[in-house]
């Protein structure tokens, strides 16, 4: 199998992407490196022209059966919008942060794209052993199927549905626009975040619950919230926010799922197919593939 690294957003230290590439190689993959991907303009891994030069090549191109993305940042709602994606043949995309975006554009065409770790996490892998081991299983069509402890906050119930989502600030930030989160009725919801304040989260939440996305899920997988401090001028912590505000909807609720801005960050299967189901002894999430 191939695996083309592009860098479609923030710049990266080259070395995680040669580290990268040297580990998936030692896997078995054939490993190419798009030409900007170790590039440098300011916060950015290249121009705009350049990083969407790189990731529609790396689509077009029908011998890659894989895209990974070297890491997230800021850069992707600068060529969202000149994107191209084929509808014979499309690489499954790996990555989450920024790489939401992209989700969200191959989500609008109903094609399974991977919320998962990118070369940072692999380069730097006895460190984060768990989610990588668990992504290559993934590269290979290996989807888990995963059992998640309980938590005081979750809400029991099944769903069926497409899984859709990823980082809550870029999910709020294209709200309004051709490549907002497509969000049908029963879908289930992951979201998760890292460095921003509750109140943030609070007013994102409410983005959501305002423009009639809460309330036609399916259910809500909440996953990790990392790098900030609760506000103890808040009336509630960031999980009970959100579990306020979704409560009423009666729909499963699952919270503190392994994935986000933290080491064990679990691969999901987005605009996939899946089986939530939230009870009193935890939470299982299997994906219909």
């Amino acid at each position: 199998m191939t695996i083309e690294i592009v860098a479609p957003s923030g710049v990266i230290d080259p070395q995680h992407i040669t580290s990268a590439a040297a580990f998936l190689q030692q896997q078995g993959f054939i490993v190419n490196v798009a030409h900007h991907a170790v590039g440098s303009f300011g916060r950015f891994s290249g121009t705009a022209k350049e990083r969407l030069a790189d990731l529609n090549a790396a689509l077009g191109n029908p011998q890659n059966d894989i895209i990974l993305c070297a890491r997230g940042g800021y850069g992707l709602s600068q060529i969202v919008d000149k994107v191209i994606v084929s509808d014979k043949h499309c690489p499954l995309l790996v990555g989450f942060s920024d790489i939401t975006a992209l989700h969200n554009l191959l989500g609008h065409k109903n094609i399974p794209s991977l919320h998962a770790a990118m070369c940072k996490h692999i380069a730097e892998y006895a460190e984060h052993k768990q989610s990588v081991d668990l992504l290559l299983g993934c590269l290979r069509g290996l989807f888990p199927a995963y059992s998640i402890p309980p938590h005081q906050l979750n809400i029991s119930g099944e769903a069926r549905g497409t899984l859709r989502g990823g980082n809550l600030s870029v999910i709020c930030s294209l709200q309004g626009t051709p490549f907002a989160t497509n969000i049908g009725k029963g879908d289930i919801l992951f979201i998760e975040d890292v460095g921003e304040h509750p109140y943030a989260i609070d007013r994102m939440m409410n983005n959501l619950r305002l423009s009639g996305v809460l309330s036609h899920l399916g259910g809500l997988i909440v996953g990790q919230f990392s790098d900030y401090e609760e506000d103890p001028r808040m009336p509630f912590t960031v999980y009970e926010g959100i579990q306020k505000m979704v409560a009423d909807y009666g729909y499963p609720v699952l919270f503190n799922f392994p994935a986000g801005h933290v080491s064990d960050n679990r691969p999901l299967l987005l605009n996939a197919p899946c089986c939530l189901s939230v009870s009193e002894a935890g939470g299982n999430l299997e994906f219909k593939v």
